[in-house]
């Protein structure tokens, strides 16, 4: 009975083993390049009208999104390859809520555009305001309580990279 035994403990650590090692060889390395993604024109207009009929200080990107950084943070800053907790807000431009977290941690790099490339503005224990045009977000895509088209305001405080 303890030679079944002392086979299924093989089988079974053997099982796991192959499951791991063919769950890394399938993840391809992240490429550590600046993501270069820009809005449409008609997006970054339409943005562009939201920041300053609101009053909005934020400062405007070069790849379309606007941003303000309530606080820097200190240290490196994330790249798109780095793992990162955050506590978020997201809201419609109406200001309805569509998500929120709490120590939520992820690679940067399996994020919507717009977190890739606004995040690793900031430092650990930093915060900021993303507004996002829909194609550095969700686009053309319904996401849940997230309409298609939308533009997308963001609070992040970037907690830590691991």
């Amino acid at each position: 009975m303890s030679r079944i035994l002392s086979k299924a403990i093989i089988i079974g650590l053997a099982s796991l083993w192959l499951l791991t090692s063919c769950q890394s060889a399938n993840q391809a390395p992240c490429e550590s390049t600046a993501v270069t993604t820009k809005a449409p024109d008609e997006e970054i207009a339409r943005l562009k009208a939201f920041i300053e009929s609101n009053r909005i200080k934020a400062t405007a990107d070069k790849r379309g999104f606007y941003y303000t950084i309530q606080t820097p943070g200190s240290g490196a800053k994330p790249t798109v390859c780095s793992n990162v907790s955050v506590n978020y807000d997201g809201h419609l431009t109406n200001g309805t809520r569509f998500d929120s977290g709490q120590d939520i941690s992820f690679g940067l790099n399996q994020l919507i555009v717009g977190w890739q490339e606004g995040i690793p503005l900031i430092a650990p224990g930093g915060r900021i305001t993303l507004y996002l045009p829909p194609s550095l977000a969700y686009g053309s895509q319904e996401q849940g309580d997230i309409p298609a088209n939308s533009i997308l305001v963001f609070q992040i405080d970037l907690l830590s990279i691991q």
